[in-house]
């Protein structure tokens, strides 16, 4: 089919959605507080003629936005329901001058993040505005060609801490989905597939008694000795735990800055990873007895609060290949010499690396030749290809909570260039990145990619057969088993 309707849609509104991408840049608000985000897009949704759900699952600022042409779907002659997942979250510590290239502290607030010292480290504001972008496109196109099927834009908050789509998972919110299709930023235009990990995080809150440390520590029950002890004895059991499992922890509350006072309060964040959620609600188990151990030992009481979990992403090869044809599609973007002149400055900042990016280069010797050649053996400083297609269900370290949707309904999603080649993850560098027009053209190709991809699927029911055909294949003889908690709730960490 002939998309460049739907390219030019996308062009002829490019505005709207580089200044959505600009502003919630510019908010940074960490996971559960995108209450300025939240906002944005909702009033967004509502004057492009979305029908808007708030409180999305309970969850303040998670919500969607619904689009029907023609029958209602589960009606007769209705058409396919396609999810497009948006997130909108930022980092704390990485507050950052836009265009800079040098780790810069804002001088100016409109370039600037200005949450509180946090920043978009890893682009989402990208990556909401490019789904956003995406699913307004995809409206135009169902009511213009009057093509029966339904879109549904999702402002999926908490990626980076709080793992929304895990919960929406436990309230059943994707099953209604006939496909889900999302993407991220990143230094090359590749389809994402093959595995991660699931994890579980749980915040143990110490509670003791304060005492002199010196005229009366006889009287004191420490709680940062239950954290130490803790800590401990989570580091002893790294040796008892299978080998694809980790555990990692951060000190919330040291107890106070005075050493001459037992402390009397203390917590600790655990997260427990491993592939499987099953895995990791086995190792939590052990964890949560460490905590209990270490209490008993200092004469403490704890209490224990679940934070959040994520499943490990389940590939769909199917949909994959219906995201690369449209990667390809879609004309790529065309950087300036100022652009490039940027990249090439920015990616002085760190040190290269000989290992060539993509999972298909780690597991295919002609994909890694091939690449090597593309990004002129690692000296590219912007990656304007599309990277070989490769599917498969190799391993990556990390956690997402797409992984949760991808396990009740297909689901597949892509990286799209907004930063040099190479830049590290979670770093100043790609906040710096995110507010430049190399990402505004990163997430213009996104959305139309997605775009593209949503209108093939309303379009050929035989691609979405083969999506559904693979995703029964995978999950006949394992199905989805939510790391949430039953009882568990959304919790902002303070």
């Amino acid at each position: 089919m002939n998309k460049q309707k739907i390219y030019q849609y996308i062009d002829d509104n490019s505005g709207m959605f580089t200044d959505i991408s600009h502003k919630v840049w510019e908010f940074a608000e960490l996971s559960l507080k995108e209450f300025k985000s939240a906002a944005l897009y909702c009033k967004a949704l509502q004057e492009q003629g979305f029908e808007l759900e708030e409180k999305l699952g309970g969850i303040e600022t998670a919500f969607s936005g619904t689009y029907t042409q023609g029958p209602a779907p589960g009606t007769a002659g209705a058409g396919p329901v396609i999810g497009i997942l948006g997130e909108f979250d930022a980092l704390s510590g990485l507050s950052q001058q836009a265009g800079a290239v040098e780790c810069k502290e804002p001088d100016d607030a409109g370039l600037a993040a200005s949450q509180g010292g946090s920043g978009h480290g890893c682009g989402h504001n990208m990556l909401g505005a490019g789904s956003f972008g995406a699913a307004c496109a995809v409206k135009d196109f169902l009511e213009k060609t009057n093509t029966p099927g339904t879109v549904i834009f999702y402002g999926c908050p908490g990626e980076e801490g709080g793992a929304s789509k895990a919960f929406l998972a436990r309230e059943g919110v994707w099953e209604k989905l006939d496909a889900a299709i999302t993407w991220h930023p990143g230094s090359m235009n590749e389809v994402t597939t093959g595995t991660s990990n699931s994890c579980t995080q749980v915040l143990y809150k110490f509670k003791g008694l304060a005492a002199h440390a010196a005229g009366n520590p006889f009287d004191g029950r420490s709680a940062l000795d239950a954290v130490e002890i803790m800590n401990i004895g989570c580091n002893y059991l790294r040796e008892h735990m299978k080998k694809e499992c980790s555990i990692h922890y951060a000190m919330i509350d040291g107890g106070g800055f005075s050493p001459n006072v037992v402390q009397p309060h203390a917590s600790v964040l655990y997260m427990v990873r491993a592939v499987k959620v099953k895995d990791v609600k086995e190792l939590q188990k052990r964890v949560d007895k460490l905590a209990e151990g270490a209490a008993l030992m200092t004469g403490t009481t704890y209490e224990r609060i679940f934070v959040d979990g994520t499943a490990n992403p389940l590939p769909n090869t199917a949909l994959e290949k219906v995201l690369f044809s449209n990667m390809n599609e879609v004309p790529l973007p065309v950087y300036t010499a100022e652009e490039q002149n940027y990249a090439a400055m920015l990616r002085k900042t760190w040190a290269g690396g000989e290992v060539f990016p993509g999972l298909g280069a780690l597991a295919d010797k002609e994909i890694a030749a091939k690449v090597k050649e593309l990004t002129k053996n690692n000296t590219l400083d912007l990656n304007s290809f599309v990277y070989p297609f490769y599917s498969g269900e190799e391993f990556t370290p990390g956690s997402t909570d797409v992984g949760d949707v991808s396990w009740l309904t297909p689901t597949a999603q892509f990286n799209a260039v907004t930063w040099p080649a190479g830049s590290p993850g979670h770093s100043w560098q790609n906040v710096s990145c995110g507010r430049t027009s190399i990402g505004d053209k990163g997430l213009l190709y996104a959305a139309k990619v997605l775009a593209g991809t949503a209108a093939d699927l309303f379009t050929d029911p035989s691609l979405l057969d083969t999506a559904k055909a693979e995703f029964a294949e995978r999950t006949k003889d394992e199905k989805y088993l939510c790391p949430i908690e039953d009882d568990a709730v959304p919790y902002v960490i303070e």
